[in-house]
This record gives C-alpha cells, structure tokens and sequence, in this order.
C-alpha cells in the first residue's frame, strides 16, 4: 500500500460503538468517564477555568463513542444535546463536543456532531439548533449547514460565537 493510501485509511473514522444515553441511564464508569474527558480538553489543554458540571447534563441526551484498542474501552468521542426550551428558549442545542486527544485527526468529531444533528431534527423536526462555537470552529459548523449569529464575544476566556442551524422540516 502506498503512502497516500495509508494516509486515506488513516483518515477515516474507527469502528467506535456509539450509545445514546439519558442522564439516569449513565453508569458511573461512564459518567465519570465523561466528565474526565471533558475535563481533560475543555479545562486542562484549552486552558478554560469554568465549571463544567452546568447543571444541564441530568436535561440532556448523552452521545458516547467508546472504542475498545489495548487494554479496555476507552470514551473516544462525546456530545450532549438538549431540547428546546432547556438552554435556549426556542431553539434545541448540542453541545461539549469532544473527541479525545488519542483519537483525534480521524474525522471523529465530523460524525459525532453529524450523529448530534440527526438524533435532534429526529426527535425535534420543527426547532432550530442554536450553538456556542469557538471561533476556530466556525468553518466546521459552517459545513454543517450553521450560519453564524452576531459577533465574536469572549466565554471563559475563549473566543466564541452563537450559530444557528434552521429547521430542514
């Protein structure tokens, strides 16, 4: 195989084994897990002192994908979504959009977010999705049909920006 080819296949997302979770149906390894990889990004490599546990996540819908290489499973990607009215008035919202730094440069965090997008236009076809992107995101966001709204404004002590994705239904 040549290097390109390696490259490719490299590239392209691992068998994770994907589990939608409400907050009461979260074990405690996997709570724990998420936290911690949310800690390990948001807070620790990004710098970011804020407090993590919002008090949203028990209103949440709760997106894990665990991958199983070495010696056990570990949380390769995560995203929470929330319905409307939860943390925006009208519109649903996903958000904490993490995949771990030993999984990165695969297209993770493109299906994660795509998986996100589709399990809110399923349970909610007729609400908008507003987010709070960083704004190095906003290309990404932008290539999943998010239009920004308003300006940059700081969110503890990183650049963000709100973006909406209307309705398809």
């Amino acid at each position: 195989m040549d290097s390109q080819a390696a490259r490719r296949r490299d590239k392209r997302p691992s068998m994770l084994s994907w589990q939608w979770k409400a907050f009461p149906e979260l074990t405690l390894e996997e709570l724990y897990a998420l936290l911690a990889l949310r800690q390990e990004v948001f807070v620790v490599e990004q710098r970011s002192l804020y407090l993590d546990a919002d008090g949203l996540d028990a209103r949440s819908l709760h997106l894990l994908g665990t991958e199983d290489t070495g010696p056990g499973p570990f949380l390769a990607a995560y995203l929470r979504i929330l319905p409307p009215g939860v943390k925006h008035p009208d519109e649903a919202s996903l958000g904490r959009v993490v995949t771990s730094p030993r999984a990165r440069g695969r297209g993770l965090g493109r299906e994660l977010t795509e998986r996100g997008l589709a399990r809110l236009e399923a349970l909610y076809p007729r609400a908008d999705i507003r987010i709070s992107a960083q704004e190095y995101l906003i290309a990404f966001y932008g290539s999943l049909g998010f239009v920004t709204q308003g300006g940059v404004y700081d969110e503890d002590g990183i650049p963000h920006v709100e973006m909406l994705r209307r309705a398809r239904g």
